[in-house]
């Protein structure tokens, strides 16, 4: 199911971003010229009760000690073919922030600031959505952790997710 088809299912208010291709987080703030706190990633994670989703701004990136002791066991980042097989009908390379379209727990971040608004990669490196981070917080079914950690020097210039 695309993204956009959920969210209009959902009777949310939400707007599509087209820009150049982006295949990071800080790559996708630079594009928009947005604050990279506004722009959220989706990481696919496995651990002991497989995999799930963790959602936190482009400038962190997950505690997998922190996340472990929230599960009880060790947390390790999917592999890239991992994650292509779980959201096949995204483009190679994109975690949708939604895990629970796949049937996998989502976390966001309590660093992402609930008050606002959010940009968040939709099924390609060329779209984008903004949507209320609320409306996400309560369409995704997400659970509210605290197992990010800032990244050094700000956002990478490299691939931040899975």
């Amino acid at each position: 199911m695309r993204l956009t088809d959920y969210l209009r299912e959902q009777c949310v208010s939400f707007q599509t971003i087209l820009h150049a291709p982006a295949f990071s987080p800080a790559q996708r703030a630079r594009i928009l010229r947005i604050d990279p706190r506004h722009i959220v990633h989706a990481v696919l994670l496995d651990g002991p009760m497989g995999m799930f989703v963790h959602v936190l701004p482009a400038t962190h990136q997950p505690d997998l000690d922190a996340l472990a002791r929230v599960w009880g066991a060790p947390v390790r980042v999917a592999r890239k073919d991992e994650a292509a097989a779980v959201f096949r009908d995204c483009s190679w390379g994109v975690v949708s922030a939604f895990g629970n379209l796949y049937g996998l727990w989502t976390l966001i971040d309590r660093t992402i600031d609930s008050n606002g608004w959010v940009i968040l990669e939709a099924d390609t490196p060329v779209d984008s959505i903004l949507l209320d981070a609320l409306e996400y917080e309560r369409l995704s079914g997400a659970f509210g952790v605290s197992c990010a950690r800032p990244i050094e020097g700000g956002c990478p210039d490299g691939r931040a997710r899975a």
